[in-house]
């Protein structure tokens, strides 16, 4: 059973509940250091141990990482063999430490496209981790927002099929109750890394009023001071929903 340790140290009036990270730059970061891209990938879950110890200090509760999205398939066989196998290696090693501090997982994505040996991980994972309370990790893998939106459509479409939902009576609230995400708050907080400046097909429906916030470092260099960064720009902002402020 997975122990609870809810200590939170936290200097920031705004606490982000949930914040969302598109760990990009893998690739450049071991370009840039001469190896090859797989190296880039392995030092990225330094950065992954990194961000889920020090999000608790910061009162976060939510943490969604995509981790591999279904248009990476279209990557080298080389590539996308490695990522499968780094995934079953970390979560293999990573596990025992996670329960220590009380992070729950939790895969969003299909996994139909997924091997026998990578199912069978995500299922150990999440069953090893389910009591944990400290923090969600929410690992977007084989995920792409289209593909989810498509995937809830479908599902409310044989609802009404089935004559147990009217056409009239679907809301944007049935479309949420439908997606991977329906008992998550939406994030807060949307970062990437690497000076890309776009979402990816990731979160787009849940993002529709998160704060956006994209910064040049390469995720292999992500650590908590760039964590703090985030929260601080977060801090800045003036979130209104699509009303009007209070002045």
């Amino acid at each position: 059973m997975c122990l609870n340790t809810d200590t939170i140290v936290t200097k920031f009036e705004k606490i982000p509940q949930h914040i969302a990270i598109i760990m990009d730059g893998n690739g450049r970061w071991a370009k840039a250091h001469g190896k090859e891209r797989v190296y880039g990938h392995m030092q990225g879950v330094e950065s992954v141990r990194r961000v889920i110890k020090a999000c608790p200090k910061y009162g976060i509760k939510y943490l969604t990482l995509y981790t591999f999205s279904t248009e990476n398939w279209g990557r080298p066989a080389e590539e996308v063999n490695a990522l499968m196998e780094l995934m079953c290696s970390s979560i293999a090693s990573e596990t025992p430490e996670l329960c220590k501090q009380g992070v729950a997982v939790r895969i969003l994505g299909d996994r139909s496209a997924l091997s026998e040996k990578v199912n069978a991980s995500i299922d150990d994972i999440e069953r090893k981790t389910a009591d944990g309370k400290t923090l969600t990790l929410l690992l977007a893998f084989n995920y792409s927002s289209r593909s989810e939106i498509t995937r809830a459509v479908r599902m409310i479409a044989e609802r009404v099929v089935a004559g147990d939902l009217k056409v009239e009576d679907i809301t944007e609230q049935t479309i949420t109750e439908n997606l991977y995400t329906a008992d998550i708050p939406d994030p807060d907080l949307v970062v990437r890394t690497s000076g890309e400046c776009r979402l990816s097909n990731f979160l787009m429906w849940q993002a529709s009023y998160s704060e956006l916030y994209f910064m040049d470092v390469l995720w292999p260099d992500f650590d908590e001071a760039q964590l703090v960064n985030a929260i601080e720009a977060y801090n800045k902002r003036d979130r209104r929903f699509g009303l009007l402020n209070n002045e």
